[in-house]
């Protein structure tokens, strides 16, 4: 290996390991992005989404539909900002996507929110079941998920760049670079959908929806699909033991559920679709 394959090699080995942090649950993250780094893109997407989707007449005007979800997410936003109170800074927001097909939720980075209505029709959730929906989307957004993804493209495109240095190969360079771009778009990890259930069941049950909800929704979303699996379930990979690991949770998550007493909520305001950033209002009551 010639010096400048060796300089690579250092950076990119110093790189990797300066990078490694700890989530919220313990877990070894590898994040050479920056959370407000990752908050930033994530606005620019969404309000670009949001903004073509919004001239399109493609985001839900229902009021009672929109008072379910932002009375579902406002609960579970207050239960958010208790558990990470950095994130009251967080421009919270939460859109309803007209597209009966599709059977998802996401969550960005700083708080940013959808819910397609194929969910609602398809999977027919109760308020509790959405509420496990939503608190596992939050969840990613709580537990840094974004910036880790976007660390792991990061680090695919120094790899590459390692591995066409070291093989003096523009080709061998360019698949590299091919398979960065590829990481970036891959759903998030096992780890990572473990770590968003763990977190989502309390916050739900913090929240007071049912914790025995979360065994019966993933019951709906495999039905859900009909002859191929719903959308959610492509990007929300799931171990086999989904349902066992979340029905085992429910002992330790019930006492929150069935404390007495008012749930706080975080009051979203909603302006005109083509503004979604702007449709909130930090305030618990």
């Amino acid at each position: 290996m010639n010096c400048s394959r060796l300089l690579i090699a250092v950076i990119l080995g110093a790189t990797l390991l300066a990078g490694c942090t700890t989530s919220m649950t313990g877990r070894r993250q590898l994040m050479l992005v920056s959370e407000q780094e990752a908050i930033s893109a994530s606005k620019q997407q969404y309000l670009q989404t949001m903004s073509k989707l919004g001239s399109e007449g493609k985001l839900v005007s229902d009021p009672k539909l929109l008072k379910r979800v932002d009375t579902i997410t406002g609960r579970l936003i207050a239960q958010a900002i208790i558990m990470r109170p950095a994130t009251q800074k967080w421009e919270w927001s939460v859109q309803v996507i007209d597209d009966p097909k599709t059977v998802n939720a996401w969550c960005m980075a700083g708080g940013r929110m959808a819910l397609y209505t194929g969910l609602i029709q398809k999977v027919d959730p109760t308020d509790d079941e959405l509420a496990q929906v939503m608190g596992h989307e939050i969840s990613h957004a709580l537990a840094n998920h974004t910036a880790e993804r976007m660390s792991v493209a990061m680090a695919s495109q120094l790899g590459a760049l390692a591995v066409g240095v070291a093989s003096d190969s523009a080709a061998g360079m360019a698949a590299a670079q091919t398979a960065a771009a590829v990481a970036i778009t891959l759903p998030n990890s096992r780890a990572s959908e473990t770590e968003a259930d763990r977190i989502g069941i309390e916050l739900a049950a913090k929240a007071g929806y049912d914790p025995r909800a979360a065994a019966t929704l993933w019951q709906k979303m495999a039905k859900a699909g009909g002859n191929g699996p719903p959308q959610f379930l492509s990007t929300h990979p799931a171990p086999g033991n989904r349902q066992a690991t979340l029905s085992a949770l429910v002992p330790e998550m019930l006492p929150y559920y069935q404390q007495p007493g008012p749930r706080p909520i975080y009051q979203l305001v909603r302006s005109p679709a083509t503004t979604p950033a702007k449709d909130t209002k930090k305030t618990l009551r």
